[in-house]
């Protein structure tokens, strides 16, 4: 495997002790922010307001990136700024200081995200980005699998230490980010953005961008209107009775199936085109959330998660990988943190509205909801006519 190159495996070990960090936190915040007194309003709007802030950085920190033609340092940077908000949440608990130690791990990420996903595009081919993506995608998320692991066990010794494991957690993130050290970055040619460094350019690019990228993009950013925070599933079947043994062991389920069906679903989508790969994966989630709507059994549950496993492994990388070739590669880190900018905002109204749902209609209602809003999504990239570079 050749085209897998030296810094793609280092970019792919940095996510996945990133991942490891972050992905002990994630099964349990739901846990954690209930046991402070938060809402399920309340945990919507702060999943959406980090994540919106993300958004915004992500499209900024990736045009600025592309204008200077250097991505490394914004990855360098991301990386560090989420591993040191680990310890913050430790530290106190008012709704204030939880919402600022959220934002700086979702700063991190827009820092790093479109510069990050640049550098893998640079590293290789047309032919084999969906693999690459795929890959790094993987090792991602086998992080994702390890890190609940880690927080399942360190539960079962003592159970409710929730504020301990955001001190533990800030170990795997800081070897992550020392990782991004190592990295040496190809020459890449500055591109001709102007205005790349105010604030309301940030989303400009779109204006710019080739007409399949205009195309394409609002189709992937109708679906994530009806795709909120994970943590309503993980709500979901805490609310049907488990135990948060059951809770995190879901969750583990979900990032391992992930983690093994990235690469080959990377590879398939390279031999018979990402659209229809995407179309597999939105299939796929659609099924999945109208079981979450009916399902109460405990095997139930364990099949959904492993399904959902799945559906992020056809869509995650894969929708990565289309933009990169939709666009000019001097200005990759714009396109694909631009888009993921905008995915970010999406998600503030996607998991506000799914709080809201939850909490005056019914948790089933927010599953049906989405599950609809998926099979329009897959009409619409059915009827995008586009071609790529």
């Amino acid at each position: 495997m050749k085209y897998l190159t030296r810094t793609i495996w280092i970019l792919s070990l940095v996510s996945l002790f990133t991942d490891i960090s972050s992905e002990m936190l994630y099964p349990i915040m739901p846990l954690f922010l209930q046991s402070i007194g938060f809402s399920s309003v309340l945990i919507g709007m702060l999943e959406g307001l980090a994540e919106a802030t993300a958004g915004l950085s992500k499209g900024y920190f990736g045009r600025i990136a592309d204008a200077r033609g250097k991505r490394l340092p914004f990855v360098q940077w991301g990386y560090l700024l989420s591993a040191f908000s680990k310890p913050m949440m430790a530290v106190f608990t008012f709704p204030l200081w939880i919402f600022s130690a959220r934002t700086l791990d979702r700063l991190g990420k827009g820092l790093r995200t479109g510069a990050r996903d640049a550098v893998l595009s640079a590293e290789t081919t047309v032919e084999n980005k969906g693999k690459v993506f795929g890959f790094h995608r993987g090792m991602d998320t086998l992080g994702a699998a390890i890190g609940p692991a880690l927080a399942l066990l360190f539960l079962v010794f003592y159970p409710g230490e929730y504020q301990v494991m955001f001190m533990l957690a800030f170990i795997p993130a800081v070897a992550g980010g020392a990782l991004t050290f190592i990295i040496k970055e190809k020459k890449s040619t500055p591109s001709k953005s102007k205005n790349a460094f105010h604030l309301s350019q940030t989303f400009n690019y779109f204006k710019e961008a080739p007409i399949a990228y205009r195309k394409v993009v609002p189709v992937l950013l109708f679906f994530a209107l009806f795709n909120s925070s994970d943590l309503f599933l993980l709500m979901k079947i805490k609310a049907a009775g488990l135990s948060d043994t059951y809770v995190i062991g879901s969750y583990i389920l979900y990032n391992l199936v992930f983690a093994v069906a990235a690469f080959p679903l990377g590879h398939l989508a390279d031999r018979i085109g990402f659209k229809k790969t995407l179309v597999f994966g939105l299939l796929i989630f659609s099924l999945v959330y109208a079981g979450f709507g009916f399902n109460t059994d405990i095997s139930g549950f364990v099949v959904l998660f492993a399904l959902y496993g799945v559906y992020a492994a056809a869509t995650d990388g894969i929708s990565k990988a289309l933009l990169s070739n939709l666009v000019r590669p001097s200005e990759s880190a714009s396109a694909l943190g631009t888009f993921a900018g905008l995915s970010s905002i999406t998600a503030l109204f996607a998991s506000t509205l799914a709080g809201l749902v939850w909490k005056y209609v019914s948790p089933n209602a927010v599953f049906a909801m989405s599950a609809c809003g998926a099979l329009l999504a897959v009409g619409l990239l059915l009827a995008t006519r586009y071609e790529e570079k």
